[in-house]
């Protein structure tokens, strides 16, 4: 429709325009100084033309968890801790009773320590007091291995609570030590890329080393026996091992057991395959030998410890749960995310490769119902990159995505136990490193002790919801975790609850806690990088504090940032934390 009386050059006269036409006239007018009048005083709002674009960035989510009863509750020690045979061939067992690695072991407490690896099948035990005096005149390795009689003598302490022994060692001591697992350290991946192993001999007095660390560190040790000295026939030759639990029996030491680690690798280690059928009648056998020795007629025992869930391992694993199902108090695999020779920094921000282990432990408990419906499973040996670690990377705050989302991952489908591979030893997958320094991972680990307790719960969200692609799997970058609070920490009362959240996203991303969860007061723990490297940093800050132990070797106060009830949760980009909703009085974390 053309209206030509819309411009005022187009009226000859106003007598010559009909009222309507004048009052098109006027409202055109009023127009044009409301939007001028706008304009002066700064109102720049677009028209909502593309509306889609701007949405992801102003979506509100909107979070709510279940109250009333733990979709899950897995074992206290969930968080649980290995070492690896190796500290035998660097040196660095000889160092478990330093104050500072007891000092951070004891904040990662109650665990589980298994003590296994690759060369855990080339161990083997010799009821020798102290061969080290016997190989000749004094030196550098002389004087490391008899630090006690030598040089730390009277820097040995007596814990009066624990009543073990702990020790300030020298600075040059600790330098010569490192000197050394430098050079050993070049051996040990040697070996594990060329697959050939030399044999480890762990004497009485090492083990008592290590069995002194677990108690004092308030760990529990489960030791895992040379499963590959075989009989002729192919059976377990339990020799070496009979020896073995005599000596700690004799020393009333509490230990649990297992049998070989990987099993599916043997035929490449060793030449010799051994099925599932034969590992389950040697677990067997271990259970008699564990029964008439009264300390360990009750002992735990764990297994297969077998690799990544492929055809083949399956396989294996269906063969022992046929014969050795019902001897085992819980079943473990192990599970390796990366390759450590090919890894870059964003991969560990790729969410395809945080969601592989999922699929892995459908596998897994399918085996498992099948024959023992409700054993447990345990996953152990848990690294984030393969090959040792690569350094910057696996020992950096970027692995943490990993490491969190696993501990979220395993917790909500039902694993009762992860172990951490390692947490102190060569390579660059461990919590510690070997200036007795906690790295990222540590600190993510003692605020998952600190905070988190058993019992998980159902997490609500809405505003994320995104419509599934023929072919194309929607995997969050947003990653929300919810359990009770731990109930042995005093700052919080019984009711309250913890998320950890993930935020894999380039932007912040905006939480309001809804339904049971609203006006309710929070305590942030955020933690992120610290320095210039960025994701690659070794250090991290909490809530804008760098974290790092205090001068007389203890831990820090982890401090929290208190949030006003009501208030949005702003998660930063690229960044983990842990929020802890108090006084929610959530039915199921009023009880153990």
């Amino acid at each position: 429709m053309r209206v030509l009386c819309a411009f005022p050059e187009a009226m000859s006269s106003s007598s010559s325009c009909p009222p309507s036409c004048l009052a098109l006239v006027a409202l055109f007018l009023a127009l044009l100084l409301h939007l001028s009048l706008s304009f002066q005083a700064g109102d720049r709002r677009t028209l909502p033309v593309d509306r889609a674009a701007g949405l992801k960035e102003k979506t509100l989510i909107l979070l709510d968890v279940s109250t009333k009863n733990p979709v899950r509750t897995v074992n206290e020690n969930f968080l649980s801790l290995q070492l690896d045979p190796s500290i035998i061939h660097d040196g660095w067992l000889d160092f478990l009773s330093s104050k500072r690695l007891v000092t951070l072991a004891r904040g990662l407490s109650p665990a589980f320590l298994r003590f296994g690896g690759k060369r855990t099948d080339f161990l083997q035990f010799q009821n020798l007091r102290n061969p080290a005096k016997s190989r000749g005149g004094p030196g550098p390795d002389y004087y490391l291995k008899n630090y006690e009689d030598d040089i730390v003598r009277s820097d040995v302490a007596l814990d009066k609570q624990k009543g073990c022994k702990i020790a300030q060692h020298p600075d040059i001591m600790l330098e010569l030590q490192r000197e050394k697992a430098a050079q050993m350290h070049l051996v040990l991946l040697k070996e594990q890329f060329s697959n050939t192993y030399s044999n480890l001999i762990l004497t009485a007095r090492s083990l008592d080393k290590l069995y002194n660390f677990a108690d004092c560190s308030g760990l529990h040790l489960i030791f895992a026996l040379n499963a590959l000295r075989r009989n002729p026939n192919n059976s377990w030759n339990s020799s070496s091992a009979l020896s073995l639990l005599k000596y700690s029996a004799s020393k009333k030491y509490n230990i649990s057991w297992e049998l070989g680690n990987e099993p599916n690798n043997y035929r490449s280690m060793h030449g010799r395959a051994v099925n599932g059928s034969q590992l389950g009648k040697d677990y067997i056998q271990l259970k008699r030998l564990l029964q008439p020795i009264r300390i360990y007629s009750r002992a735990s025992l764990y297994g297969p410890n077998i690799g990544r869930p492929r055809k083949n391992v399956i396989a294996l694993l269906d063969g022992f749960m046929k014969v050795a199902g019902s001897t085992v108090d819980a079943v473990t695999w192990q599970h390796c995310y990366i390759d450590g020779r090919v890894v870059k920094v964003m991969d560990f921000l790729k969410t395809r490769l945080l969601d592989t282990l999922s699929d892995q432990i459908r596998k897994i408990q399918k085996v498992v119902n099948t024959y023992t419906p409700g054993k447990k499973i345990w996953l152990e040996g848990v690294v984030t990159t393969s090959a040792g670690g690569t350094n910057n990377l696996s020992d950096s705050y970027a692995a943490g995505f990993l490491w969190l989302n696993t501990l979220g991952m395993l917790a909500n489908q039902g694993i009762d136990v992860v172990i951490r591979h390692s947490f102190f030893d060569h390579g660059y997958n461990h919590l510690v490193d070997q200036n007795f320094n906690p790295l990222p991972d540590y600190w993510l680990s003692l605020l998952y002790k600190r905070l988190i307790g058993p019992k998980v719960l159902a997490v609500h969200v809405a505003g994320l919801q995104r419509k599934p692609r023929p072919g194309r799997v929607i995997r969050d970058k947003l990653r929300i975790y919810a359990h009770c609070t731990n109930h042995h920490n005093h700052n919080y009362v019984r009711g309250s609850i913890t998320l950890f959240i993930i935020n894999l996203h380039r932007s912040r991303k905006k939480i309001k806690l809804a339904g049971t969860l609203r006006d309710k007061l929070v305590h942030q723990y955020l933690l992120q990088p610290y320095g210039q490297e960025g994701l690659k940093s070794k250090s991290v800050q909490l809530n804008g504090q760098p974290l790092m132990m205090v001068d007389d070797g203890t831990l820090p106060e982890l401090k929290p940032r208190p949030l006003r009830a009501g208030r949005t949760l702003v998660i930063p980009p690229v960044t983990m934390g842990f929020y802890v909703v108090k006084n929610v009085n959530a039915l199921a974390c009023r009880y153990r």
